[in-house]
């Protein structure tokens, strides 16, 4: 007995240490870390070092670290390390001569790298997982089946799934250019017969993981307006939700068109960046002025759902039209939105005729100029108000270039399907007014959604509006627009807020889808 029972402790000693042994790695998996600093730069060249600190209570025997230099950037020499490179990744391991890091302790190898200017790192990896603290977490796999189509100015890219992606990232020629959270993406306001190299990489909470291998994506031959008088022109607004740079905005997402909100009346018949901002020497004038200085252009965008607006203070469609006109020659317009809500203006059946005489007006002294109305709508299409707009346009001759539903803000479960019901509706509406095809109405039709939460809390994600500028090109219609950039930028949890969209996105990556349009 005697003997059995100090077996027995003997065997729960083992035990216990063999679980302490088990349980060390998962306590101390998280506190590695690697630390990039640039060293130098000397014009033509630069020095970078990297630091690998070991901060758990357990020797590690080795490590690799993964870094993604931008594009145009190598590395001519390194030491300490060794290092295998692979277009603009470069993955260093230990030095044969090494041996165990041990806990708590730190080691540095460095490199030299050309040109100089070096603006840092795209991205680093730790084990496969984060350089700021975990180096071990899962990252996904490289993604696979990358393929791509182009236009005369983009490339719209898919791939399937990497296993634990929650987002991608696109690099063009070597730099990053879009996070989407889908297997798609369209890379926009690119040269024509120009060949272009894209890899994908899928990222998760630990980092980011492998990319895939390079494929070469040629545009098309040809101009950069492939469908003349349609318009990718999201709402932008320099009185309300920190308005952006619309330059930066334009050269990170290759849009040419906005939609400026938002014209009002500054008392009477007189037209005002939101009834108090003049039309020459505001913050508006200034951005429509670098938008045209970056090969851009603009559509004011009147009325809107609040404010003292010009259709009910106008008293005939003649002054009234007097009014849009003060706009088209402040900037010489080639189109103007009119944004007709609320019960002043759309379920102001005398206002609803005004304002479609007035459009009239302008179509006759204006040869040329494009006309919209926006208005909102129903899942199934226009109701009441909006299909006697539609109705008296056609009685009244307005000659209305594109009616532009606002599919969202009643409740939607499924914003892609409702907004897809929302336009055949409005489709089917054309048709029998106007006796128009289907093709003829979706010519003249637009789509004006919201990004990230609307106002009642409705979801479109970025994959979500991928497929609706997916369904609105490819049914020919005219008109794409969101409310609105000054939303396009991440916060996850944030609620219907002016300077975000309240979810987890890129900045300004509903932006950049609609280029794609």
């Amino acid at each position: 007995m005697m003997k059995r029972k100090r077996i027995s402790v003997a065997i729960a000693a083992i035990a216990a240490v063999v679980m302490s042994v088990l349980f060390i790695p998962a306590a101390s998996a998280a506190p590695v870390s690697a630390a990039f600093t640039k060293v130098s730069d000397w014009g033509s060249g630069f020095e970078g070092k990297v630091t690998v600190t070991n901060g758990t209570s357990a020797a590690i025997s080795t490590w690799s670290v993964a870094l993604d230099f931008p594009s145009g950037y190598t590395i001519s020499s390194s030491w300490d390390a060794t290092r295998v490179s692979s277009g603009q990744t470069h993955t260093f391991t230990p030095p044969s001569w090494a041996g165990p890091l041990a806990p708590g302790a730190s080691v540095t190898f460095g490199f030299n790298g050309s040109p100089g200017n070096f603006p840092g790192i795209s991205a680093c990896r730790l084990n496969g997982g984060s350089c700021t603290g975990g180096g071990g977490g899962t990252v996904p796999g490289a993604p696979s089946g990358l393929a791509g189509t182009s236009t005369a100015n983009s490339v719209s890219l898919t791939w399937s799934a990497a296993s634990g992606a929650t987002s991608y990232n696109v690099y063009r020629n070597g730099s990053k250019v879009g996070t989407p959270t889908g297997t798609s993406y369209t890379d926009s306001g690119l040269t024509a017969s120009t060949a272009y190299s894209y890899q994908v990489s899928g990222s998760d909470s630990a980092g980011e993981g492998p990319k895939t291998g390079s494929i070469s994506v040629t545009t098309k031959p040809g101009g950069t307006d492939p469908a003349p008088g349609r318009r990718a022109a999201p709402y932008l607004y320099m009185g309300w939700g920190n308005p952006p740079s619309p330059a930066t905005v334009m050269n990170a997402t290759g849009i040419k068109w906005f939609t400026m909100a938002f014209i009002l009346s500054s008392g009477g018949c007189n037209a005002a960046w939101d009834g108090s901002r003049p039309l020459q020497g505001s913050a508006d004038a200034t951005a429509i002025s670098q938008i045209r200085a970056a090969g851009g252009d603009i559509i004011p965008s009147i009325g809107g759902w609040s404010g003292n607006k010009l259709g009910p203070n106008c008293s005939t469609p003649e002054a009234l039209a007097g009014a849009y006109q003060q706009v088209i020659n402040a900037y010489g317009l080639k189109a103007i939105d009119i944004d007709i809500e609320n019960s002043d203006e759309f379920e102001n059946e005398a206002v609803q005729d005004r304002i479609l005489t007035a459009l009239k007006i302008v179509k006759q002294n204006n040869p040329g100029i494009q006309t919209i109305l926006t208005f909102g709508t129903s899942t199934t299409g226009p109701n009441y108000y909006g299909n006697r707009l539609i109705e008296r346009s056609q009685a009244l001759g307005a000659n209305i270039d594109i009616f532009t539903l606002m599919p969202f803000d009643f409740g939607s479960s499924n914003i892609y399907n409702d907004t897809v019901g929302a336009s055949t509706g409005l489709n089917n509406k054309l048709k029998s007014v106007f006796g128009w095809t289907t093709a003829q109405a979706y010519a003249h039709q637009g789509i004006s959604g919201m990004n990230g939460l609307s106002d009642q809390q409705e979801l479109t994600t970025t994959a979500t509006w991928q497929n609706i500028t997916t369904w609105a090109k490819n049914n020919g219609l005219a008109r794409l627009a969101f409310w609105s950039v000054n939303r396009d930028r991440g916060c996850a949890g944030g609620g219907v807020v002016s300077n975000c969209s309240g979810i987890a996105q890129g900045d300004w990556d509903f932006t950049r889808i609609t280029a794609g349009f």
